[in-house]
């Protein structure tokens, strides 16, 4: 068979794979009250997360990230990192975490073979962190990044939220990290979900503005890499890091999307903010890749052109702890 590819001619090549719900931060923009409960029973299983990517490294995928919630919270992720890595075509494992523990934790996953790390960091201020995440942990995320890049691992991205309020000494911290450090910050625009209307209507903040002053100083786009998301990275001789934006309202964004989801209870979203979720399930437990497959290939003909943000619907998705945004 070959590669998953959509209606589109947009061959599907990234896998972010939601491996728990379960969350230990209060962001206002996603879970402002905490994760409510414990850990759904339900999880995917490591037999079912064989299956589930080996089926899809087997039919096109190169990359995959493993999200939450907040994925190290699963005592079993480095089994998880292992088992991606060494699935049958998958050239890249990237995890997006909190970096809650991460000095304890990166040794296990390294040795795993995870390749590449996406650390949120919402502030460089202590006091501006805590008041959008519900955690006193910045300084000492911050070590832990240096600590992972004095031991040679380079492959870390920050993504730090857009949020109005905070925007210029959001910048200015921004770019003083990134000076010395060879790290990139990508800005993400806050996106709207069932939960967060109010916040969303007085927070928003298109990133076009800061990627045209920063273009002016000097900032040169780079060629997008294979198997790369959405994001726009850019490159500046004067700095050791660079900064990017993620920016899901801008015009084309959906154009060269190369990504499918599947949440930690084996639901497959064709796009983020789709209103279907198409249950994997009973081939997963099975153990069952060929059938598995072939009902893929039949749900490529929904995959979407583009999302509806721009209409205010935002489909299924209530928080973004959900699949992982």
């Amino acid at each position: 068979m070959n590669a998953l590819t959509d209606p589109f001619h947009r061959r599907l090549t990234y896998l972010r794979l939601s491996v728990t719900d379960l969350c230990n931060y209060r962001c206002v923009y996603c879970l402002p009250d905490g994760y409510q409960g414990k850990s759904k029973p339900d999880e995917l299983t490591l037999p079912e997360i064989e299956t589930l990517v080996h089926t899809f490294g087997a039919h096109g995928t190169r990359k995959i990230r493993l999200t939450g919630g907040e994925p190290t919270l699963r005592r079993d992720l480095a089994e998880i990192i292992a088992i991606c890595k060494n699935a049958p075509g998958i050239e890249q494992v990237a995890l997006t975490t909190n970096a809650f523990k991460l000095a304890q934790l990166a040794p296990s996953y390294r040795a795993a073979g995870l390749d590449k790390l996406n650390i949120s960091i919402d502030s460089f201020d202590p006091e501006v962190f805590y008041q959008i995440t519900g955690k006193r942990e910045c300084q000492r995320i911050v070590a832990a990044l240096d600590g992972l890049l004095a031991d040679g691992f380079y492959n870390i991205k920050i993504n730090t939220l857009l949020l109005k309020r905070y925007i210029e000494r959001t910048l200015a911290d921004a770019l003083d990290f990134v000076r010395q450090r060879p790290v990139t910050l990508r800005f993400i625009e806050l996106m709207q979900t069932r939960d967060n209307f109010t916040l969303f209507s007085e927070q928003h903040l298109s990133a076009a503005k800061l990627e045209a002053d920063l273009q002016a100083q000097g900032w040169q786009l780079l060629p997008r890499q294979a198997h790369a998301g959405p994001a726009r990275e850019y490159r500046h001789r004067d700095f050791a890091g660079g900064i990017g934006f993620i920016a899901p309202y801008s015009q084309d964004f959906c154009k060269s999307c190369n990504r499918l989801r599947v949440s930690a209870q084996g639901k497959m979203h064709l796009c983020l903010f789709g209103g279907i979720a198409y249950d994997l399930r009973p081939w997963l437990q099975r153990g069952d890749g060929e059938g598995l497959a072939q009902h893929l290939y039949e749900l490529m003909a929904d995959k979407p052109e583009h999302h509806f943000l721009h209409d205010k619907k935002v489909g299924l998705i209530r928080d973004l702890s959900m699949i992982g945004g």
